[in-house]
């Protein structure tokens, strides 16, 4: 019997690579059957993250962007959406010294981006942000986060027009109703 140990595990090496299956216990419940845990991971994976991208150049955000994009698709991580936020505009002066006389005035644009990843393994995920906070340009901001339902109504722009004529129709008394 003891000769048949060792001939069971050297015909288990050569086999693997054809069956990996083949050996392995099962570890299943009594009430669960085994084609429930097929579809798990073994790994934790995170909820959805919103990677905001908040930058004052342009192209210098777009490209960073771009290499988020590029990264995540060489790491095997799924991004499932992706949006751009109107600019926020700054109005900055700057004062001579020792006085309240305005010695100039610059307006700068504040320009957002957010990349939404989803099923991220935690063991992953740390390496994936390292690579993102070294290789993050000079005057760019990358902030992480879960995502809410806040961020969602955030992303789209309100039509200003529409507003005003929808309060113009309650002012006049309400859509009119034909029969």
């Amino acid at each position: 019997r003891q000769s048949s140990v060792p001939f069971c595990s050297h015909a288990r090496k050569l086999l693997y690579p054809l069956a990996p299956h083949l050996g392995q216990h099962r570890c299943s419940s009594i009430y669960e059957p085994d084609y429930l845990e097929v579809g798990k991971s073994k790994i934790p994976l995170h909820n959805p993250l919103n990677l905001q991208i908040r930058g004052y150049d342009f192209p210098v955000l777009e490209n960073f962007q771009r290499y988020v994009h590029k990264i995540a698709k060489n790491m095997d991580i799924e991004i499932e959406d992706g949006w751009a936020v109107p600019p926020q505009y700054l109005q900055v002066q700057r004062f001579k010294p020792q006085s309240t006389v305005i010695d100039s005035e610059y307006k700068m644009a504040v320009y957002e981006r957010n990349i939404q990843v989803v099923e991220l393994p935690s063991t992953v995920g740390e390496i994936f942000f390292e690579v993102l906070q070294t290789a993050l340009p000079e005057g760019v901001t990358l902030t992480v986060h879960e995502h809410t339902e806040e961020q969602e109504e955030n992303r789209y722009i309100p039509d200003n027009e529409l507003i005003e004529l929808k309060t113009k129709l309650e002012e006049l008394g309400g859509p009119s109703k034909k029969k």
